[in-house]
């Protein structure tokens, strides 16, 4: 029996999988469970708990219990499980493994292959780990997608009309928006911007402080400060915050929370909706000067946009819509429940990457800029500690682009290339990927070697590095992973036929806003890339290919 692909959003409350069947998105389920809780414990027993169970033994045992471990993606750190301890990978391994068992079970099949979804915002590094945990879960992960790309996929589905959406993406740990132009089947994200630590955690937080203070008024003693006490009041604050999503007031109780001596103490208090947005107001307002940010990046107005979407369930507190409208002007769409759109359109994803019949073509972005640590002036003073950009965020994926280096020593022997990602003008200031050291250099004054280094981004968001010194070909070449380890690349891939399909369709679109003498240069690409294809010369078409991109790159705004 042949194994099916499925789309996987990796959350960090909940967890979703979708597949394509009779070439419609559906969610899968086992046993009523669409949601699965990204919860891994281990029972008193050893038994190892996945899920619904886990979430449950949050509240006694939260020594035995990780939840929300999405914001730790990427990081170098060891999480307690019981008596031994788990990378922030392998813990989602295992929550993608329970989600694949629910798959499988939900198709009466094997489950295989996989498109997982990240936020919009997550480093190289974190799209690294994600992609290492896909494969300790067993599976074949085809693609790393954007989370509000792929809620634009399932709202895109079928839509032949041309539109701009923006896609405002807020769940459960991070909140991401996008700015994605719909044009007869292609998806083309215009822009990005998010914050990886951003999101009804954070809601959930601000209510356990206010509670936590009010119990600590009545009683005397503070219970964030007892691990077990925290944890049933982090779970009755996320229970009174969904209530507080369709209810003006909350009743919240915990009998017995704490003892003194012999005497208990008890959680006994309401909480008024007002009071709860009261809390979170700054963190809602930082969403609304993000979605400001991605519009001033896709140099367009709120009047410019045709749709607003709704996604992430943390959308569906009351005052996120208010805002969203407020702020916009737009009423936002959610006829897709906000919990399963992302799933949903990464099953989108995985019948394009799949060829199953969809209709539709993807072009992401960058959400950071990369570049190199370099030297040069700033403020008529010369720095050691610039941040070249090679590739600028909100650029077209996939990407190739190089620059010029040289030396800075008489018969200097090596270089170090200094990978980072980030917008400040300071390379130290942002997040170094990695580095290597291209060495043997040939003995020549300070300025003369010319060095190329060359970043390649690909449909996934990894980085590959190359550099090469010309005058002796003295070449090395890396690819970074999310553990910090760099591996040697010989090989990059070229254009795929959704990039191609998509620099000709906006070739075509800018060609019918420029002047005559402005045409020729895009025409004469349009026709050599024709002319290669005709020629079956696929590496000379997909030089043309990208350069075409590098065209509509300069003619962008």
């Amino acid at each position: 029996m042949s194994s099916t692909v499925i789309g996987i959003d990796l959350g960090t409350t909940n967890s979703v999988a979708a597949a394509l069947i009779d070439g419609k998105p559906t969610v899968l389920e086992s046993g009523g469970e669409r949601l699965i809780p990204s919860v891994v414990g281990l029972s008193p027993g050893g038994e190892l708990l996945t899920g619904t169970p886990a979430k449950h033994q949050y509240v006694v045992s939260p020594d035995r219990t990780i939840k929300s471990v999405k914001r730790q993606m990427g990081q170098e750190v060891l999480l307690p499980l019981g008596g031994r301890t788990c990378t922030p990978a392998e813990i989602s391994a295992l929550i993608l493994r329970k989600v694949t068992a629910v798959a499988r079970e939900s198709l009466g099949r094997p489950v295989g292959q996989a498109v997982i979804t990240v936020p919009a915002y997550f480093t190289d590094i974190q799209r690294q780990a994600t992609l290492q945990a896909g494969e300790m879960a067993g599976l074949e992960v085809l693609r790393i997608i954007n989370e509000p790309t792929a809620a634009a996929l399932a709202y895109g589905l079928g839509q032949q009309s041309h539109e701009k959406v923006l896609v405002y993406d807020l769940g459960g740990g991070t909140f991401d928006v996008s700015i994605v132009e719909i044009e007869n089947g292609v998806v083309e994200v215009l822009a990005t911007a998010g914050n990886n630590h951003l999101g009804g955690d954070d809601f959930d937080e601000r209510l356990v402080d206010h509670l936590g203070a009010q119990f600590r008024k009545q009683h005397g003693t503070d219970p964030r400060e007892d691990a077990q006490a925290l944890a049933r009041l982090t779970a009755a604050a996320e229970n009174a915050k969904i209530h507080l999503s369709s209810h003006p007031f909350a009743r919240i109780r915990e009998p017995f929370l704490l003892t003194a001596g012999d005497r208990p103490l008890n959680l006994d208090l309401e909480v008024s909706r007002i009071r709860f947005i009261d809390l979170i107001e700054d963190l809602l307002q930082s969403t609304i000067e993000l979605t400001a940010k991605v519009l001033e990046d896709a140099a367009l107005q709120a009047r410019d946009l045709d749709r607003v979407l709704l996604v992430g369930g943390s959308t569906r507190i009351p005052a996120v819509r208010e805002m969203v409208t407020d702020f916009l002007g737009h009423s936002p769409h959610g006829e897709i429940n906000p919990d399963e759109c992302v799933a949903l359109g990464a099953a989108v994803q995985a019948g394009l990457a799949t060829g199953a019949g969809v209709d539709m073509v993807l072009v992401d972005v960058n959400p950071y800029s990369l570049g190199v640590r370099s030297l040069g002036r700033s403020f008529g003073l010369v720095h050691n500690d610039l941040m070249s950009v090679i590739i600028p965020r909100n650029t077209a994926i996939p990407v190739s682009r190089s620059e010029l280096y040289s030396t800075t020593s008489d018969n200097q022997k090596e270089v170090r290339i200094q990978v980072y990602q980030g917008e400040s003008k300071i390379a130290s200031k942002n997040i170094l990927l990695g580095e290597f050291a291209l060495d043997d250099l040939p003995p020549l004054p300070a300025g003369e070697p010319e060095i190329v280094v060359t970043f390649d981004y690909d449909i996934d968001g990894m980085v590959h590095v190359s550099a090469v010194e010309r005058s002796s070909g003295r070449e090395k070449e890396i690819t970074i992973k999310g553990t910090g380890e760099k591996m040697p690349e010989s090989t990059v891939s070229g254009p795929s036929a959704a990039r191609r399909k998509a620099a000709v369709r906006k070739a075509k679109k800018l060609l019918q806003e420029l002047g005559e003498h402005e045409r020729r240069p895009l025409e004469g690409l349009l026709k050599s890339l024709e002319l290669a294809e005709k020629q079956g010369n696929q590496q000379q078409a997909d030089t043309l290919v990208e350069d075409l991109w590098e065209l509509l790159y300069e003619n962008r705004g």
